[in-house]
């Protein structure tokens, strides 16, 4: 990215001045060796998505910031419905309610480290995974319409879980509003036996163990040291989330002219809030999280069977479960006042501030956890919301690494049996239904995650709390 463009705040902000159409200004966080490998791209969405109806604050992009559809992947925009804001698909995603799910095991390191291949096999085998995988679940219509509006607690009262899980999921499990009838048969029959299933691309379930703790204290209110072995599942709404955001996409675009919207770029289809299709589409969005929430609460429960079987120990429990991908109502100041708005996350994580009310009881005093996956063969780290974060970025943060370069050319660049190779060398079991998948996904097709979470740490938006290492990765 051109650094002329940019105003720099600080050390870790950049700002682009309104100019042209845009209604606020834009803000990007990053360190200059990230900004620097920024594509342009970015800085043109940034721009485009400052330019919609009823944006209030700014057009922020997190430290992960990468070329997306519409909106720049790690994009957050809010939404003023009493000033004519408007709700985007391309500002949510595809992979609605994509997201990350981290699980204690009460286990050390050297406790599965002969276990490895074992558990390995037996993830691989018990969750399936890979495009287009399908799993023992088949809903039926009924079903199907139930899982919508439930989510994990439609996932739970199925026996897929226990209740306490809820407390420690964002919207306790079950996102309000959802509309299954919003929801077209299309988009359902593509989920109907996808539940309880990780899919392909970025998607993962790893064994974990704790190498690093920043933070002894939020650690500690988090229930993690430094050797522990935590699980962490990357999944989201599959094909269901996937056919909700092609179909409103098309119905936004048209409807954008209807209502006067002269779009930047038509990737940014959109529609009044209030509007009949915003309206339509929110629900079906809703639903598309409930689906989301769902799904990981299957493969956990698919996970303690197989922790159970090699182990004798299935006792999981949840350290927390982030969304991105979401466009949720939430209470912010804005110009000094506080006010409800829609605020849009695309491939960022929400991070409350310590206090919150949304947060559990028993976290709230040390704020939101926020979980950050790193590429395949990387570090992940947990994070935590701050205070600051509400007036810095709506209370937002990253959400991973961020792609460096295309599925396409990472595949001409790496071998997916030298990939796995490599890892086996660093003693990290991979277990993939795709070669091809797995050369997508190499560590070096992403930035270096350690330097997007120091630079969300240091901009203030999440603070760090741990960093974790791969033992085990099953993917697609």
């Amino acid at each position: 990215m051109d650094l002329d463009l940019l105003t720099r705040e600080s050390e870790f902000s950049w700002r682009i001045e309104p100019q042209g159409r845009m209604r606020v200004p834009g803000v990007i966080y990053a360190d200059e060796p990230l900004i620097r490998a920024m594509d342009m791209k970015v800085y043109e969405q940034v721009r485009n998505v400052a330019t919609l109806p009823g944006i209030v604050g700014a057009s922020y992009a997190m430290p992960d910031a990468h070329w997306g559809y519409g909106f720049p992947i790690g994009g957050v925009a809010a939404f003023d419905p009493d000033e004519g804001g408007v709700v985007s698909a391309g500002g949510v995603g595809f992979d609605i309610s994509c997201g990350v799910r981290s699980l204690h095991t009460g286990l050390v390191r050297a406790d599965v480290e002969a276990l490895k291949v074992e558990l390995a096999n037996a993830l691989y085998r018990q969750i399936p995974a890979g495009v287009g995988s399908t799993g023992a679940i088949s809903l039926t219509p009924a079903e199907m319409d139930a899982m919508l509006a439930g989510g994990a607690r439609w996932a739970v009262s199925r026996g897929y879980g226990e209740s306490a899980d809820l407390e420690r999921i964002e919207e306790h499990g079950c996102m309000a509003g959802a509309e299954p009838a919003q929801v077209s048969e299309q988009a359902k029959e593509r989920q109907r036996d996808q539940m309880g299933t990780l899919g392909s691309g970025n998607h993962y379930l790893e064994i974990q163990h704790v190498a690093k703790v920043f933070d002894p204290e939020t650690a500690g209110r988090f229930g993690i040291a430094h050797g522990d072995v935590l699980v962490t599942i990357h999944c989201g709404s599959r094909g269901l989330g996937h056919q909700i955001g092609t179909e409103f996409l098309r119905s936004m675009a048209i409807a954008a002219r209807e209502h006067g919207i002269d779009l930047p770029d038509r990737e940014l289809a959109c529609a009044p809030i209030d509007s009949p299709l915003g309206q339509s589409y929110l629900g079906a969005m809703r639903a598309a999280i409930n689906c989301a929430l769902a799904n990981r609460q299957i493969i956990t429960h698919l996970t303690r069977k197989a922790f159970a079987r090699i182990l004798r120990r299935a006792e999981l429990t949840l350290l927390y479960d982030v969304s991105h991908n979401t466009c949720k109502v939430e209470q912010h100041r804005v110009d000094g006042a506080s006010k409800r708005v829609f605020v849009h996350r695309k491939g960022a994580t929400r991070a409350f501030g310590p206090g919150h009310p949304e947060l559990p009881a028993d976290l709230r005093e040390a704020g939101q956890p926020v979980l950050i996956g790193g590429s395949m063969g990387t570090a992940s780290y947990v994070l935590v919301g701050t205070a600051r974060g509400e007036s810095l970025s709506f209370s937002s943060s990253c959400h991973g690494a961020g792609r460096a370069m295309s599925r396409h050319q990472a595949s001409r660049t790496w071998r997916g049996k030298e990939v796995v190779a490599s890892l086996a060398e660093r003693g990290i079991i991979v277990r993939s239904t795709s070669l091809r998948g797995i050369a997508e996904e190499a560590p070096g097709a992403y930035k270096d995650v350690s330097a997007v979470v120091q630079a969300a740490h240091d901009a203030g938006i999440s603070m760090i709390v741990a960093r974790v290492e791969p033992l085990v990765c099953v993917k697609g």
